[in-house]
């Protein structure tokens, strides 16, 4: 294991890691069993293959993550073990990812005041057309 700057050990190898293992460890999923269904469910690729959690990662690899609506793009720089600190994760690897998407506003459109009951066929027409779904069931239906 190597040393870190403060005299701590850290993880670091220089033989392959299980790729759940390392996504954990570089603090891409919070925790190791999220790495691991992530990895069941399809959303790992190393180099562009879908690989199982057992896979194992190198120095150089591009590891693709699809999680909670975005997808991460990282350069293995660095094989770690055990979880580190942010400040050291972040330098085990280089972020290609595409910038998240802006934060939708929520809007406050289709809440109703409690105690107005059902809304009438009138006023969920208003709600429907201010959130834009009177076109879609028009031509649905």
């Amino acid at each position: 294991m190597a040393q870190a700057a403060n005299g701590t050990t850290t993880g670091t190898g220089t033989g392959p890691v299980r790729v759940d293992s390392w996504i954990w460890s570089v603090r891409l999923t919070k925790t190791r069993s999220q790495a691991g269904t992530a990895c069941r469910a399809g959303h790992v690729q190393v180099n562009g293959e879908r690989v199982k959690a057992a896979h194992q990662v190198r120095v150089g690899d591009e590891v693709r993550l699809r999680m909670d609506g975005r997808e991460r793009i990282v350069k293995v720089v660095q094989l770690l073990r055990k979880r580190v600190g942010a400040p050291v994760a972040a330098e085990a690897y280089i972020d290609n990812s595409p910038p998240p998407p802006p934060r939708a506003d929520a809007l406050a459109v289709g809440v109703r005041d409690r105690g107005l009951g059902r809304p009438t066929k009138r006023d969920r027409r208003e709600m429907e057309r201010l959130r834009g779904l009177a076109e879609s069931r028009r031509t649905a239906g």
